[in-house]
């Protein structure tokens, strides 16, 4: 493999289970999300992805407000529209885009075929996932585009593990 290794803790070989995906959802989860802590979270993203050269977009938004975003070298006003879709995937569905597109998958089907929602619109592809404080629910989602769809979710995933200090199982 030439380059930066971009998800170093995974094997990209491996398709996570809809109960991974699922598990992790209900372990990456916050006591509170303050404006702070978007700035945080949005400065560990960019420093990640700056040590890796990844040429992403990160966005993090909570009750509909944009509270962190940033581009770095190589990512494009693409990436900026796929976080919109991605986002609101999370925002639809209360689950990680990667998350939700696996669902349907699962059932022998697409998002775009079985949803009946407009794929301009809404993307169930990699990157978005749900902000969760305890005993509130999903209040926003932080999202990046750039990278390969797993590699996207795995990316926000190894964030929101380092953020909460949390380790993989």
């Amino acid at each position: 493999m030439s380059g930066p290794e971009l998800t170093p803790k995974v094997r990209p070989e491996l398709t996570p289970s809809i109960e991974e995906l699922e598990a992790q959802e209900r372990r990456l989860v916050f006591r509170q999300f303050t404006h702070d802590d978007a700035w945080a979270l949005g400065s560990l993203l960019v420093g990640m992805a700056r040590d890796r050269q990844a040429p992403v977009a990160v966005d993090i938004h909570r009750a509909g407000q944009q509270l962190f975003h940033a581009a770095l070298p190589g990512s494009t006003p693409d990436n900026d529209a796929w976080i919109q879709r991605k986002r609101r995937v999370v925002e639809r569905y209360g689950a990680s885009s990667y998350l939700v597109g696996a669902r349907f998958r699962a059932k022998g089907t697409t998002f775009e075929e079985s949803s009946r929602l407009d794929p301009d619109v809404y993307a169930a592809h990699g990157g978005s996932f749900p902000l969760t404080v305890e005993g509130v629910g999903v209040i926003g989602a932080v999202t990046i585009s750039g990278l390969p769809q797993l590699q996207d979710h795995r990316f926000v995933v190894e964030a929101l593990e380092e953020f909460l200090g949390l380790t993989r199982d």
